[in-house]
Parts: structure tokens; C-alpha cells; sequence
């Protein structure tokens, strides 16, 4: 398996229209510096079993925040943050 988690943490990087569509996402005003900061947060507190490559991306599901980042998995660059739907349990 490979370690995309250590991979990611080296080399992320961020176009500038990342910065607009992450604030718009979640719904907040955040500094380039700020997103830049999260991203990494929540990368490093996410356990490498939530680290999932499908096609050219990386999804990295962090349920306690309630996000999935999508990372190209070839140039590792931050493609977009989804929040998630909290599921209930019965």
C-alpha cells in the first residue's frame, strides 16, 4: 500500500482558483494562508485507512470533520473540499 498520506503532506500544492472554490464549498471567508492550514490539519489528523485512490484521485474522508478532500493523485494538488452528508444512526 502505498503511503499517500506522507506523499501528500510533502508535496501539496494549490492553483488559485482552489482558494475561491473551497471558501465557496464551505460556505466560508477563509485567507489562502487559513485554507492552506486546514488542508494540512485536517490531512495530518486523518488516519491513513481514510486515504482512498479512485481513477487520478486521492479522496481523504475525514468523518469527524465532516469533509472529503479530492487530491490528483500526479501532481498532488488540492482539487476541491466537499462537506458530507451527516448520516444518523439508528
Amino acid at each position: 500500500m502505498s503511503n499517500y498520506k506522507k506523499e501528500i503532506l510533502e508535496k501539496i500544492c494549490y492553483t488559485e482558483l482552489v482558494y475561491n472554490r473551497i471558501n465557496k464549498k464551505l460556505n466560508k471567508e477563509l485567507s489562502k494562508r487559513e485554507i492552506e492550514e486546514l488542508i494540512l490539519t485536517i490531512i495530518k489528523e486523518t488516519d491513513e485507512t481514510e486515504f482512498h485512490k479512485k481513477g487520478k484521485n486521492i479522496y481523504i474522508i475525514n468523518n469527524e470533520r465532516n469533509v472529503r478532500l479530492t487530491i490528483n493523485s500526479n501532481t498532488n494538488r488540492i482539487i476541491t473540499v466537499d462537506k458530507m452528508k451527516k448520516t444518523l444512526s439508528h
